[in-house]
């Protein structure tokens, strides 16, 4: 796979520790079903990462596994347009995980920013040990196996991906200078003809020399263009642009996805640990049940008495799911004390459940029938094998662990 393929790639997975809500659908499967029409997607049910917390208690990765999958089609992850696999079912994840971990270096691990933080968020659990460790370096793993040119984010994840870039870097450096490399590089070079290859060494020597990134892309764009050379020719010259060698393991980037704070039924951030969620495929009495009894401004005692939607946790619902002109009729209501808590709360209901209706129908026919859920992600394994051996046999090829 080339370095200008794998831009088109994109990697995202998900770990299997409990039932999903809709601060999983508005936080990342939106942008899943978003993604699935402009690029090739590789999702998948992350059960390795699950046991680095969750290592005494796995049955609950095994219970959620399926569901989830169930959960991503009645989102609109169409299997059609995306690959879905679990992970553990790809071992060629841990054997480059292994081979990777052999050139990591240990304080680039010791340094990533959520080691610490969910140490100290989950004192509950014991999280001292090498999986939990090396959970960062799975996930370069993870990314570098499909030679994925893009992975989707959010900001305080962007500190892994820059740690992966860093490993593909040391990669290559270290073991993609196969032997005459420069020669080689040379060659190719010719190939793209006298003027292409007059604009090449310029472009070249302007980023070595003086650090111009605009030429570093421009070198790029006419590697891309090129008709004429091979693709292994192709992938040393965008090697040679960086004064490195042969790009084995391409650098990914991370896709900002757009802030999405679903926010609970408390005001706080929805999440299980708060206990304050509503499932992407909770029955519509549940949630009704749940919306009515949630606490609302607790200055407004009575119906008579002046609201501040400001300090409401169903207003927060209302940024997510209302139009301007609800927006308005809530804030003017409630503080006008001209409408009371339940009929603020109506629109939401109506929304949230509106939202569900094509969910629960799309998930209906893989609730009645597991397997074809099973059968999508067999389907989907052996299409992720076939990206992941290709890579790995190359990366063992570079390490000279490829006997012959």
């Amino acid at each position: 796979m080339s370095a200008v393929e794998s831009q088109q790639r994109v990697l995202s997975g998900m770990r299997p520790t409990g039932k999903l809500h809709l601060g999983h659908y508005h936080g990342v499967l939106k942008n899943w079903v978003e993604l699935q029409h402009d690029f090739e997607c590789f999702f998948f049910v992350a059960d390795w990462h699950a046991l680095t917390t969750h290592y005494e208690d796995p049955h609950i990765i095994e219970q959620s596994v399926w569901e989830m999958v169930i959960d991503w089609i009645a989102a609109g992850v169409n299997p059609g347009a995306a690959t879905m696999f679990i992970q553990s079912k790809v071992p060629e994840h841990a054997e480059l995980h292994l081979l990777l971990s052999m050139m990591t270096p240990l304080g680039w691990l010791e340094r990533v920013p959520t080691y610490k933080d969910q140490q100290d968020k989950l004192k509950e659990k014991e999280l001292s040990t090498y999986g939990f460790l090396g959970y960062p370096l799975l996930q370069s793993a993870d990314i570098l196996i499909y030679r994925a040119g893009q992975v989707p984010v959010g900001a305080d994840q962007v500190a892994h991906v820059e740690m992966t870039r860093e490993i593909a870097r040391r990669f290559n450096h270290l073991y993609g200078k196969d032997l005459g490399f420069e020669e080689q590089a040379e060659i190719a070079i010719k190939k793209m003809g006298k003027k292409n290859a007059k604009v090449y060494r310029t472009l070249r020597k302007r980023f070595l020399e003086q650090g111009d990134d605009e030429a570093l892309e421009t070198a790029r764009a006419l590697i891309r263009e090129q008709q004429n050379v091979t693709l292994g020719d192709r992938e040393r010259l965008f090697g040679y642009i960086e004064g490195g060698g042969k790009v084995i393991l391409p650098e990914p980037q991370p896709l900002l996805t757009p802030s999405a704070k679903m926010p609970g039924l408390d005001g706080q951030k929805m999440s299980k640990s708060y206990g304050n969620t509503i499932g992407i495929r909770e029955d519509a009495d549940s949630v009704v049940k749940k919306i009515r009894t949630m606490q609302t401004d607790p200055q407004r005692v009575r119906l008579t008495d002046p609201g501040d939607p400001d300090k409401c946790p169903v207003w927060q619902l209302h940024e997510v799911y209302s139009d301007s002109g609800t927006k308005q009729w809530v804030q003017e209501g409630c503080r006008s004390a001209g409408i009371g808590c339940l009929d603020c709360k109506k629109p939401v209901i109506d929304a949230i459940l509106e939202e569900q209706r094509p969910i629960h129908e799309r998930a209906k026919q893989y609730e009645e029938n597991p397997e074809l859920v099973r059968s999508i992600i067999a389907e989907g394994v052996e299409t992720a094998r076939d990206a992941a051996k290709a890579t790995l046999e190359e990366v063992k090829r570079a390490m000279g662990l490829s006997y012959r």
